[in-house]
């Protein structure tokens, strides 16, 4: 059962790709690709790598979602002079050779790997009682690699910076994304009205609990990003302006509790990002808790894209 299950599972993905590639409708493969995100979460549980499903939920059938339909939505006045575009059979015979030969170099890597692969696995075990977590990717994260783990938070907030350097200058410190106007008995209302209590107990509950099982920071945020862009897209709450000095503060607090732990370190471990012996746990989770803030701001602030000029009331 287990091996029908992996190879349908399969199939369906590489069916749904390749419709996903060759529709020619934008809001249809938008909507595939969605559910393409989905499918992958379950591929990455049957890898048992349930902390990567949460992400791939959350990133490629939630918010990837949200941001290519809104595109979509944008782009729906072109898309008839679009579809009746076809590029050069070179272009698409070039497009294809490529697609080709990536694959092929891709299952080439996946053969020529060891059957007993290389692993840090039994060195991560070994160093997590040290941790006080229960949790090895949290572990890994925020304690073995947590330079890596900073930097990336510095990265997400550089893509926001650069969505919003597109800003024309009249625009400036509005409120980023377009306004909405639903019914106020209809279904997204309803759902709006309904779900973000829910999420945010579970974005929460995701947050506690990745200390010692999967979860974490990335996947409350995410989760409660989600919320605020559905209650955004219902018409129900206007994102604040861009100008808010507390929303700025927002962006920045995740990063800054991560660099003011890490420097702390330095005089009472002697390195950077060091945590004092007994109180590794405490310290990450101040960490985790600080970045899910900064995090769900900032996805939502990006899938909301720049500042819009305001209708007037």
């Amino acid at each position: 059962m287990e091996m029908l299950f992996d190879g349908s599972l399969f199939i369906l993905i590489l069916a749904l790709a390749l419709w996903v590639v060759a529709v020619r409708d934008t809001f249809s493969a938008v909507i595939g690709y969605a559910i393409y995100g989905l499918l992958l979460s379950l591929v990455w549980v049957r890898l048992h790598a349930i902390d990567a499903a949460l992400t791939e939920a959350a990133i490629g059938g939630g918010l990837s979602g949200i941001l290519l339909i809104s595109a979509a939505v944008r782009l729906r006045p072109t898309e008839a002079a679009a579809q009746a575009r076809y590029p050069r059979l070179s272009i698409r015979i070039g497009a294809a050779l490529l697609c080709a030969t990536l694959t092929a170099a891709l299952v080439a890597v996946i053969l020529s790997l060891p059957e007993t692969p290389n692993s840090l696995a039994p060195q991560v075990l070994e160093q997590m009682p040290s941790t006080g977590l229960g949790n090895p990717v949290t572990a890994v994260l925020l304690a073995f690699r947590s330079a890596d783990t900073l930097l990336e938070a510095i990265v997400l907030m550089l893509a926001l910076i650069a969505v919003w350097s597109l800003t024309p200058n009249h625009l400036w410190g509005n409120r980023p994304g377009q306004q909405t106007k639903s019914d106020p008995n209809g279904i997204l209302t309803y759902l709006a009205r309904l779900l973000p209590p829910i999420g945010i107990v579970i974005a929460v509950y995701i947050l506690w609990v990745g200390a010692d099982l999967p979860g974490g920071k990335f996947q409350a945020g995410t989760l409660l990003a989600a919320m605020a862009l559905l209650l955004l897209m219902a018409g129900l709450i206007k994102l604040p302006p861009t100008s808010q000095r507390w929303l700025r503060l927002a962006l920045l607090t995740g990063t800054a509790v991560f660099l003011i732990i890490g420097f702390a370190g330095i005089p009472l471990t002697g390195a950077f990002l060091a945590y004092p012996e007994g109180f590794a746990k405490p310290l990450i989770i101040i960490i985790e808790f600080a970045s899910m803030v900064s995090i769900a701001v900032t996805l939502a602030l990006l899938v909301a894209g720049i500042a819009e000029q305001e209708e007037q009331t």
